[in-house]
């Protein structure tokens, strides 16, 4: 009869049980052969698996030695199916008991001298492990982070192969680990850093009070990354589900050290030379990208031109739905992308797009062929697009000012409790829900459909106005929409037309 234990192959950010059946079957030739789908790495665990027996001066046995790896037709990565193949071995050779085995999901790698190394997703390892009502075998290093998955959940970490065959047999008891230090944001930088811009600022605290996306367009040195950099602190921490929802993800990735997690939200800046698999995930194995790392908090684009067309594009999507599904032969695989987008450019590539008396070299054509990199229904979804002007020597001889990020962060949580109130942050609200939460008054109303007619908005568009005019009036702790709303609202739509006729 096979013995089996119990483990994981992840689909995403989601682990899925995993059965590993191992079998001794007559042959003259000592075999050991690993079936179920698996990539390089699986097939390698033979050779990790067999040095381990050896460090420990146990020989593997001389017959046909067969694993597999149910279901055989899911696709299988990662050196963490080293530990349960080790252990449903060492049952099928009686070194420990079968019924034991069978009872636990195992998940690590294995050292040529025994020891049990971490991998990635120790803690979505933990969650099903739980939800399958097994006991969870894992390193000892990812003990910690493990532990997050409950209390009731019972959890093995040894270093080593022979302290997990201890105690089966007794004789080493192994405690439960507890889990990792859950840290406090780090010391954010402070909006008060920030000298003039008064009104990009105040931007930013729309942008954060409602969760809308932003796009700051101005000439180097005009501060767009420096007040990027500061909506962070203006957003509230991750609640509980949240918490356990990015951690998830950041597990996957392999970025969560000790089992620290941490309840500020994810900032994220790539490099405009990011790949499509590198922005969106993907990839030869299917790992989660910016987009998806930044779920729950900010994903922040500089230079937002100088991205690949068809990177910038391929937001489009997540940005509507708050996932994003790769396409694979065999499956398809999905993350969650639940991001702000924050995006910085110049108005042209020469930096200043004639704008206060800064000459652009190429005249009006350079801030019409750099903007026309960013696609009409790409910008379409980006709620608010700011013009940063200059920062005067004027502007840095002033004080510091009186309100920093302590204060705005403290209108940003009124405004989003009033909003979760009403189940959904703004930038998240239904359309069918629009008429009943977002109506404006009638001058509102009169403005909104002047602004149409003349500007052009399109459906997104209209409705995207009506949502950042609802964040205006939270934020100033009124319950009607009023004309005043929806004008702050529509000014801030118009960075792109500006920069574009700043020299035609």
């Amino acid at each position: 009869m096979a013995s089996r234990t119990f483990t994981v192959a992840f689909e995403g950010a989601e682990a899925r049980l995993v059965d590993v059946q191992v079998q001794l079957a007559g042959g003259a030739q000592p075999v050991f052969s690993v079936v179920g789908l698996g990539d390089k790495t699986v097939a390698e665990s033979r050779e990790r698996v067999r040095a381990a027996f050896s460090a420990l001066g146990l020989s593997m046995p001389s017959r046909r030695l067969i694993v597999n790896l149910a279901p055989a037709d899911r696709p299988k990565e990662g050196s963490h199916f080293d530990l349960p193949i080790a252990i449903a071995i060492l049952a099928e050779l009686g070194v420990v008991p079968k019924e034991m085995a069978e009872e636990h999901l195992a998940f690590g790698e294995l050292g040529v001298d025994a020891s049990i190394n971490p991998t990635p997703g120790a803690l979505p390892a933990a969650m099903a492990a739980s939800s399958a009502g097994r006991a969870l075998i894992c390193p000892e290093a990812s003990g910690p982070e493990a532990a997050w998955a409950g209390g009731d959940l019972a959890i093995l970490a040894p270093a080593t192969i022979i302290q997990l065959i201890n105690h089966f047999k007794g004789t080493q008891l192994l405690a439960r680990p507890v889990p990792g230090e859950l840290l406090d944001a780090a010391d954010q930088p402070d909006l008060r850093q920030v000298k003039g811009q008064e009104s990009a600022k105040r931007a930013l605290e729309i942008a954060a009070a409602g969760g809308h996306n932003l796009l700051m367009v101005g000439p180097p040195g005009s501060g767009k990354s420096m007040m990027a950099e500061r909506l962070p602190g203006l957003l509230p921490p991750l609640a509980a589900d949240e918490l356990l929802d990015v951690s998830m993800i950041h597990s996957v990735a392999g970025l969560i050290e000790r089992g620290s997690l941490t309840r500020h939200r994810p900032f994220r800046s790539p490099h405009h030379s990011a790949s499509m698999a590198a922005m969106v995930g993907g990839g030869t194995k299917a790992r989660p990208g910016e987009a998806s790392l930044a779920h729950r908090g900010v994903l922040f684009l500089d230079e937002l031109p100088e991205f690949h067309p068809q990177v910038l594009d391929s937001l489009r999507q997540p940005l509507e739905t708050g996932s994003i599904t790769v396409a694979r032969a065999n499956a398809h695989v999905n993350y969650p992308a639940r991001f702000q987008l924050i995006a910085a450019m110049n108005p042209c590539r020469c930096g200043g797009g004639g704008q206060d008396g800064v000459a652009c070299k190429r005249g009006p054509r350079c801030a019409i062929d750099y903007q026309a990199r960013i696609s009409g229904p790409m910008l379409d979804r980006i709620d608010l697009q700011i013009t940063v002007p200059p920062v005067t020597p004027a502007d840095l001889a002033l004080p510091a000012p009186r309100e920093g990020t302590t204060e705005a962060a403290a209108r940003v949580l009124a405004a989003r409790s009033a909003q979760l109130e009403r189940g959904f942050l703004n930038a998240q609200l239904p359309t069918d829900r629009l008429d009943h939460v977002a109506e404006p008054d009638r001058g509102g109303q009169e403005l909104l459909n002047q602004a149409a007619a003349m500007q052009g908005l399109t459906a997104r568009s209209y409705h995207r106005v009506l949502r950042v005019a609802r964040t205006v009036a939270d934020l100033d702790g009124c319950e009607p929409v009023r004309r005043v709303h929806i004008a702050e609202a529509l000014a801030c739509r118009r960075a792109l037309a500006n920069a574009a006729t700043a020299k035609a």
